[in-house]
């Protein structure tokens, strides 16, 4: 394939390319499942004609269709969204803007993907022609509030630290292909029950529900265009948000405010706080959450062998990365968030 269908600066390059931009950029959010032919030509195809439309971002594309988060200059919105639809696949594509802005992207990603979500289960587990009840989020809403409503959060546990619904079942799982297996556990027994999916933009909920569905659940509902469409439309009806806290994102900006409530705590320290940030040390670069306080006194690392690492020079660096390797691959095996200093001590 020709290699200008793929980027080839550096991060420091394309961060100097971001900040010497003299517009302003949106960040928006888009998924079909649709039946995707030619896979090659079509990324061929999407990453030229996104590289002329100044876009940035991850797109995501399989033979069951496309997941794209995507940032791009925001007097371009109507081009892009016309481009888009020129797709006879993408008609009423549902294209979704942040709720928060910021600086999300720093170079356009196209990928061909077995899936579009990667839950990695058998095609015999679901029919995507038979999915969930799209509510929209008054519905949602009005679902909420009925004593024998299950709500699940079909996101990752970091996710939903930092926020999701009241008395939603949050399952403790940091991959995809842990959720839905994990999710049919603890659901068991409740197959009768009304059941009510969310997740960030709607694209995790569609294959879940389709899931449940061929495991017998019989009322299995999903929040239409996921927490960002949910956080747009209450402000614009003056509904009160029944979602807490922050809306954690797959980019540069790690989350957006959906409200004031701060619902987690900084790992290394215990204090409130619901800042994600990857752990400054290039071989570890843990997702991890640190409050300010914790942030200075460890130089956005996560636990004192990551600064001591962090702190040596480049020669002391070389020779000490085996060691730190081999550490390193112990702790995370084990899951281990940094909870191991008091910066009060």
């Amino acid at each position: 394939m020709n290699d200008q269908l793929y980027n080839k600066k550096g991060k420091e390059d394309l961060e100097k390319d971001l900040d010497n931009e003299m517009f302003r950029r949106i960040t928006l959010s888009f998924y079909k499942y649709v039946e995707l032919k030619k896979l090659d030509d079509f990324r061929s195809r999407l990453y030229r004609d996104f590289i002329d439309l100044n876009v940035l971002g991850r797109v995501y594309i399989s033979q069951e269709g496309i997941n794209a988060q995507i940032s791009i200059p925001q007097d371009q919105y109507s081009n892009f969204t016309d481009y888009i639809y020129t797709f006879k696949e993408f008609e009423n594509i549902q294209i979704k803007m942040a709720v928060q802005e910021g600086s999300s992207f720093y170079k356009l990603t196209v990928k061909i993907k077995n899936e579009i979500v990667a839950y990695n289960i058998n095609k015999n587990s679901y029919d995507m022609n038979n999915v969930g009840k799209h509510l929209n989020p008054i519905e949602f809403n009005k679902e909420l509030s009925k004593p024998d409503s299950i709500i699940v959060d079909m996101r990752n546990h970091y996710e939903s630290e930092v926020g999701h619904f009241k008395n939603a079942l949050i399952p403790d799982i940091d991959r995809s292909q842990d959720l839905l297996k994990e999710i049919k556990k603890l659901l068991n027994g409740k197959e009768d029950k009304k059941i009510l999916l969310y997740c960030t933009g709607g694209i995790r909920c569609e294959k879940a529900s389709s899931f449940l569905i061929k495991n017998d659940f019989k009322d299995v509902n999903q929040l239409n265009g996921g927490i960002i469409n949910y956080s747009h439309e209450i402000k614009k009806n003056k509904i009160k948000s029944e979602f807490i806290g922050k809306n954690f994102v797959f980019d540069a900006r790690m989350g957006e405010r959906i409200t004031s409530d701060i619902i987690s705590n900084c790992h290394q320290c215990g204090h409130t706080s619901d800042i994600h940030t990857n752990c400054s040390n290039d071989l570890c670069h843990l997702l991890f959450i640190q409050c300010e306080q914790c942030d200075e006194k460890f130089k956005g690392c996560c636990c004192i062998e990551c600064l001591d690492y962090y702190n040596l020079d480049e020669k002391n660096k070389k020779k000490k990365k085996g060691e730190f390797l081999e550490f390193n691959d112990k702790r995370l095996k084990g899951k281990v968030k940094p909870k191991l200093y008091d910066i009060l001590n």
